[in-house]
């Protein structure tokens, strides 16, 4: 037990590692293709690898992390005034990052006694429902919790007229973005996870 608990600790500290390199180094965690929009970002690669390799549980408190992480960043250094305007809200900055942290790992474990060619379509289905989640719920908080005042939002959002739905708005600016997220991260999550639980699984 002692053992298993080691490496499950040291696990997470690489994956923190990962995580807080994608967050502070330019471009590697946030990709900015327009600078007025939230950027696209990587991590929920890092995210959805963790939650397989660790579980849902372990998944969710990752995905908290995220989440406080870029509150903190959106207060700190935002890039974008979107993702000032988005991220420091707390409930569009944490719930989305905490589901997307906990449905691969429910994928994962559903999926751990298949064989070998289930669980990795299973790898590539949660890498794509990490990023999707994230942004279909950033988008659905954020048209909630800006229902009484679009106007402010929507003048950021593109050239949309006064009489656009903040949320047609909402999937308009930001549906690229997370459909190049979910299409890399269904592409390489299973690259890597892969390899890894094998090893895994050989260290015990």
């Amino acid at each position: 037990m002692h053992r298993k608990e080691t490496k499950n600790l040291a696990i997470t500290a690489i994956f923190v590692a990962i995580f807080l390199l994608q967050t502070l180094i330019p471009n590697i965690g946030y990709i900015r293709i327009l600078p007025t929009l939230p950027a696209v970002t990587t991590i929920p690669l890092t995210v959805a690898i963790y939650s397989l390799l660790m579980g849902p549980i372990a998944g969710t408190f990752f995905g908290i992390f995220w989440g406080i992480a870029r509150m903190v960043q959106a207060y700190t250094q935002p890039g974008d005034i979107v993702s000032l305007m988005l991220f420091q809200n707390f409930v569009i900055a944490v719930v989305p990052s905490v589901l997307a942290g906990f449905f691969p790992g429910m994928i994962g474990k559903f999926t751990a006694e298949k064989k070998s060619s289930v669980k990795e379509i299973s790898y590539t289905i949660a890498g794509a429902v990490t990023s999707l989640t994230n942004t279909a719920f950033v988008i659905l908080l954020t048209s909630l919790v800006f229902m009484g005042n679009s106007a402010k939002l929507l003048g950021h959002l593109g050239s949309f007229s006064q009489g656009t739905p903040l949320i047609t708005a909402l999937i308009v600016a930001l549906g690229l973005n997370g459909l190049v997220e979910a299409i890399f991260t269904a592409i390489v999550t299973p690259i890597i996870v892969t390899p890894l639980t094998k090893v895994l699984r050989r260290l015990g």
